[in-house]
């Protein structure tokens, strides 16, 4: 539907750098972002002999076959992940419980979509409700979120944030910029995002409006005729964005 009414995808880092290169003249961005690191949208199919393929029914699959049938879909999406969260939301999940998908495939995930274009963004280390918690313990699940990342793609810059389930901590900066005291080995992992990603709100402005904020990015939940509906408001009140 979206590439039928003339958009075309880009990153966070691409509209947070006003860099539309992957979108014709004439048509649109958006960007696509999975939260949560489900297994269903990374999976992995062994095929013996230590050969993996792509599960072209996950939502990577999905995307590549997109892709490689409509050349003009060049852009990525956002994939803010969590790297100890329950219920296989563990890097796309960890161990044959969760539809299969094995530890030893984490990083190797994580490492493909960076190597492949798509954005790696924060999404806390087990989708802590950041408003129910302490400062110490915010800064503590971002920072070890941030730390998963960087195991998987060493020196990889995360320039996006997500909040789970929206709810921003006590000390609202902290969603962008804070640090963390490993206390086994006294490390001090500081972060600071250039974006940070609400979880619902409607489409965001334009990074070229003055009230474009990039601590409050807005988002269409992907959920019903949402996105429809979203579309045709655009079209109706003649406020989407045209490269």
């Amino acid at each position: 539907m979206l590439y039928d009414r003339g958009y075309r995808p880009i990153t966070i880092r691409q509209m947070l750098d006003k860099d539309f290169s992957d979108v014709p003249a004439g048509m649109s961005p958006v960007i696509f972002v999975f939260d949560d690191a489900s297994p269903s949208q990374f999976k992995y199919v062994d095929k013996g002999n230590g050969k993996l393929e792509i599960d072209p029914t996950s939502g990577v699959g999905i995307w590549n076959d997109f892709a490689s049938k409509h050349p003009d879909w060049k852009g990525k999406a956002v994939f803010c992940m969590l790297n100890g969260g329950a219920a296989g939301h563990n890097f796309f999940g960890d161990g044959p419980g969760f539809e299969g998908q094995k530890g030893a495939w984490r990083f190797p995930k994580v490492k493909w979509l960076a190597d492949n274009g798509f954005e790696l963004c924060d999404h806390t280390l087990w989708h802590a409700q950041l408003n129910k918690y302490s400062d110490a313990v915010v800064q503590e699940q971002i920072a070890r979120n941030l730390m998963g990342i960087d195991s998987a793609v060493a020196g990889y810059k995360v320039r996006t944030m997500a909040l789970p389930l929206g709810a921003w901590p006590k000390n609202r900066q902290l969603a962008w910029q804070g640090s963390w005291t490993n206390p086994k080995t006294g490390q001090v992992i500081n972060y600071h995002f250039d974006a940070v990603l609400e979880v619902a709100g409607g489409p965001t402005r334009s990074p070229y409006d003055p009230a474009f904020n990039p601590h409050s990015i807005s988002r269409v939940q992907a959920t019903g005729s949402g996105v429809k509906n979203a579309l045709d408001q655009l079209d109706k009140t003649k406020t989407r964005f045209v490269k």
